[in-house]
């Protein structure tokens, strides 16, 4: 009986979390995104709140405005094109920066990641949780093409209260179609990804100027990385 139990706990388990989180990805690397365990979360949080819903339309990323991929390469990952799922440079550089200027330990988060945690985690802040984003971050790396976790980054990414994706962003703080969205637009919904229940794509120039006006400067000078 306790060989039994053991087989079951050691074996039959895992294998059917392999088997199943290969499915799942896979699954994912074809069809759209069309809802996280994030917007699930939110929905619960919110469940009392009238008039809450959540804004979500997926595109693909064709119709997504050359300049919002690389507003979102200049502030959140500039080095997306050449990791494997993980800045070892950037954690490098962070924990450096702790330890000779006693700097804050700050997040050192991929594009990859935040799409492991967002899409297969229910963003809770213990060490399992970074365990499993972890272990998808390098599944979707190994499974996935860049350019495929990128258009399912800027579908699933929360950019307001109850907005899910760019082309949502878009909509609702200017009016217009991802596709269309200039510099200014692009850079701005970027910049409130940190923190976008607080902050707004309508405000991000004036109320954190400084981060606008280095993201902007960024984004000028990187380079779409796929094939137009």
């Amino acid at each position: 009986m306790l060989k039994r139990i053991f087989k079951i706990l050691f074996l039959y388990v895992p294998a059917g979390f392999v088997i199943f989180s290969l499915a799942w990805v896979m699954l994912y690397k074809f069809v759209p995104v069309r809802w996280t365990p994030l917007m699930l979360k939110r929905s619960i949080e919110n469940i009392d709140e009238k008039g809450y819903r959540n804004q979500r339309i997926w595109v693909d990323i064709e119709d997504v405005a050359p300049v919002m991929v690389r507003a979102v390469l200049a502030s959140e990952d500039g080095r997306f094109m050449e990791h494997n799922g993980i800045d070892f440079q950037e954690l490098k550089k962070m924990k450096k920066e702790h330890k000779e200027k006693g700097k804050k330990i700050r997040g050192c988060s991929t594009i990859s990641q935040q799409v492991a945690k967002n899409c297969f985690t229910f963003c809770g802040k213990t060490w399992w949780r970074k365990g499993f984003e972890t272990y998808y971050t390098l599944l979707i790396e190994l499974l996935w093409s860049k350019e495929r976790i990128m258009e399912v980054y800027l579908n699933i990414i929360e950019t307001g209260k109850g907005v899910y994706g760019v082309e949502a962003a878009a909509l609702q703080n200017f009016d217009r179609h991802a596709s269309k969205l200039n510099t200014h637009q692009a850079v701005s919904i970027a910049c409130v990804l940190p923190n976008p229940l607080v902050r707004s794509p309508k405000t991000a120039s004036q109320k954190n100027r400084s981060k606008y006006n280095i993201t902007y400067k960024r984004t000028e000078q990187t380079p779409y990385p796929f094939n137009n």
